[in-house]
């Protein structure tokens, strides 16, 4: 850029040549004195307010003050806004913490009135002789951060253990544990006994409760039906599959109530008490089978009372 200077002082004209670097540097040091303006004007808004005079300084020193109030309101305003949300986020987190610490206490045999989920917890002290402080904004919104943050780790945790105990409580319905039929004793046990038509030591398989023909059999646990039909030394009998490789077999029944590949549930009538089979009289042969070995069913069993 050339600019010409022409005066009557001057017995000829004058060019000044102005390059791209010329240009940049009176751009930055317009910019630069507008910043300083402002800081200035900023600065005599704090400090001289109470004591300008002039009408026009005053009401431009106003203008500013009233600007730099409208931001920090406007960023107070919308600080806020993000505060009321991510509380209300944290106070729904609260519900879902109440609600799994309910149904945690329930499967681990709690009594409900030992941990009163929908109450505050009783605080309380004596008055501290030690000076008290007020919390700034900045530390509120960083206490809060803090408890989202905790908050969002204690659901993770608690959310894993409620699935772990729900799986076991799981596997453990799906155990043998209910009483086959109505009866406190055996009248057979598990393990080497004589047997009744050799009278030579054998291993018994499972246990005997005797029982009156026609008495009803239940599934021990839930579980399908593998096999139901007539078998040359057990009778009339029934294999129910509660998986996890666990098996339970009802024998000598006087009537077979399922089919195979039936679901049933824990507790539903499969069967009748009979003497089918390889029987000296009307009783239950009951096994309980993991991996095809059979187990002592007293391991699983709830006797009743």
């Amino acid at each position: 850029m050339h600019i010409i200077l022409i005066s009557n002082n001057l017995k000829k004209p004058k060019t000044l040549t102005l390059t791209g670097v010329h240009l940049v540097l009176l751009a930055g040091g317009g910019v630069l004195a507008s910043v300083l303006f402002a800081m200035g004007l900023n600065y005599l808004s704090l400090r001289y307010a109470d004591k300008i005079d002039s009408p026009s300084l005053r009401s431009l020193v106003s203008s500013v003050q009233q600007e730099e109030h409208k931001k920090n309101q406007s960023y107070l305003r919308d600080s806020l806004n993000a505060m009321a949300v991510r509380m209300g986020q944290m106070q729904a987190q609260l519900l879902r913490l109440d609600s799994v610490g309910a149904r945690l206490a329930e499967l681990s045999g709690i009594k409900p009135q030992e941990f009163r989920f929908n109450q505050n917890p009783g605080q309380g002290g004596a008055v501290s002789t030690l000076p008290s402080e007020d919390m700034s904004f900045a530390e509120f919104n960083n206490k809060i951060q803090e408890l989202s943050l905790a908050l969002d780790d204690r659901s993770d945790k608690l959310g894993a253990l409620d699935s772990l105990l729900m799986q076991d409580r799981l596997k453990k319905k799906m155990l043998p544990s209910v009483m086959p039929v109505n009866t406190k004793w055996y009248s057979s046990g598990f393990g080497v006994r004589i047997d009744p038509f050799t009278g030579r030591r054998i291993f018994h398989e499972g246990v005997d409760f005797s029982a009156a023909t026609g008495t009803p059999i239940v599934a021990a646990a839930g579980g399908v039906v593998v096999y139901s039909d007539f078998h040359p030394e057990y009778g009339n009998m029934i294999d129910v599959d509660h998986g996890n490789d666990f098996v339970s077999r009802y024998a000598h029944a006087s009537k077979r109530l399922v089919r195979l590949g039936q679901v049933v549930v824990r507790g539903q009538k499969i069967a009748e008490v009979g003497s089918t089979g390889r029987s000296t009289g009307p009783h239950l042969h009951f096994e309980v089978r993991h991996r095809g070995s059979p187990q002592n069913p007293s391991r699983f069993l709830k006797m009743p009372g």
